[in-house]
């Protein structure tokens, strides 16, 4: 069976290393012709609106997916037509665009911070009036890892972010107090059946995420359950198939959905190593009818992005339980060019195998000095 992806980016790489051993087989569509995909799979570079070329992509295909949440919506639907594709696209519509988004969790009754619609810049005033300072003001469509967003927390910051501003939609969110960042990812197959990975914490600099603590330390009772709900629900409502992400903030022992991903998500890449099935294989699963693997962690993990540089191969790898992934990218500032994960049974080990790794993770980029003390408090 030969599955079609959209996109080729470091997530279409990973879910085909995860498909190979079920001998599954590879096409990628993807407008750069240096992809990562390109290393070990067969590629179309082509526009994601060129008709001609989707339809000759879809040839022969099983089913089609994607890597990431900006394929457009109109290049699912035609191939909709012709292949199933998984997510549905519908998932697609409503990732892209915050407002729908938001409007959806409060539609399936989850939880979010209080939000105003800005359609055009004229209209700040007012949803400033309505949601109050300090807030975050986001574009509508598009921008990821920090990116077309603004922190408002004075009046100043206001008048600072004016010129910079598009015209719009864009959508002002009330600054949410909160402990911590968490993820849930979920999977639901063609039948229905639903599985979820542990909740995951996350730290991030410069809108990037840095750190991934899976399963969370230090989880209130409930919270789990709480989260799994929030992503059944979504999951039910879109009838959807694969692994979602809903992107959450812990605040007052409850958690306030912040944004979803329909895709493998990179909070989730310590699955690979770190869970008795990895997101990556889950996905392939789902979308192919096959039954769902365990989601169970294997011990505790950390997961690292490397941003915009990489260590020194041999001191990560002398790490005992050390993995590393390199996406054959580029560096440049600011990309994720390969991420690493640590695993331990216990958290304590996972501790003292962090404290081992190189000079280069002591940075403060990398954010150890914040997720080291929360392992601290969950071995006392």
């Amino acid at each position: 069976m030969t599955i079609g992806i959209l996109g080729g980016g470091q997530l279409g790489y990973m879910l085909a290393l995860a498909g190979y051993p079920l001998g599954l087989h590879f096409r990628f569509l993807d407008p750069s012709p240096e992809a990562p995909v390109g290393r070990i799979a067969n590629r179309v570079t082509s526009d994601f609106q060129d008709q001609q070329a989707l339809e000759k992509f879809s040839h022969g295909l099983e089913v089609v997916t994607y890597e990431f949440e900006n394929v457009p919506v109109a290049a699912a639907k035609f191939l909709a037509e012709r292949v199933p594709v998984y997510p549905p696209p519908i998932a697609l519509e409503e990732a892209q665009d915050r407002l729908r988004e938001k409007r959806l969790f409060r539609k399936l009754e989850i939880p979010t911070t209080e939000f105003a619609e800005v359609a055009k810049r004229k209209d700040l005033d007012a949803a400033i009036e309505q949601v109050g300072l300090p807030a975050m003001l986001k574009t509508c469509r598009m921008g990821y890892d920090g990116k077309g967003q603004w922190l408002l927390r004075t009046t100043e910051d206001v008048e600072n972010a004016r010129p910079e501003l598009p015209e719009g939609p864009l959508i002002l969110e009330k600054l949410v107090p909160f402990t911590r960042e968490l993820s849930i990812l979920g999977v639901r197959g063609r039948d229905g059946k639903t599985a979820f990975y542990p909740l995951i914490e996350n730290h991030h600099r410069g809108g990037i995420l840095r750190i991934s603590l899976a399963p969370a330390p230090n989880l209130a009772a409930g919270l789990q359950l709480e989260a799994e709900h929030a992503a059944r629900r979504v999951l039910e409502a879109l009838e959807y198939v694969g692994v979602l992400c809903i992107e959450l903030f812990e605040t007052g022992g409850l958690l306030l959905a912040n944004e979803m991903a329909p895709r493998v998500h990179n909070s989730g890449h310590w699955t690979i190593e770190g869970a008795v099935t990895s997101q990556f294989e889950n996905h392939l699963r789902a979308i192919l009818g096959l039954p769902l693997g365990s989601t169970a962690a294997a011990g505790v993990s950390a997961m690292l992005n490397l941003i915009g540089e990489i260590p020194e191969s041999a001191e990560v790898l002398n790490v005992s339980n050390a993995h590393l992934h390199l996406y054959g990218k580029e560096p440049r500032p600011g990309r994720k060019l390969g991420h690493v994960t640590v695993r331990a049974d216990q958290f304590e080990k996972l501790l003292e195998r962090l404290s081992a790794l190189p000079e280069f993770f002591r940075r403060p980029e990398y954010c150890l000095e914040k997720a080291l003390p929360e392992l601290l408090a969950k071995r006392a």
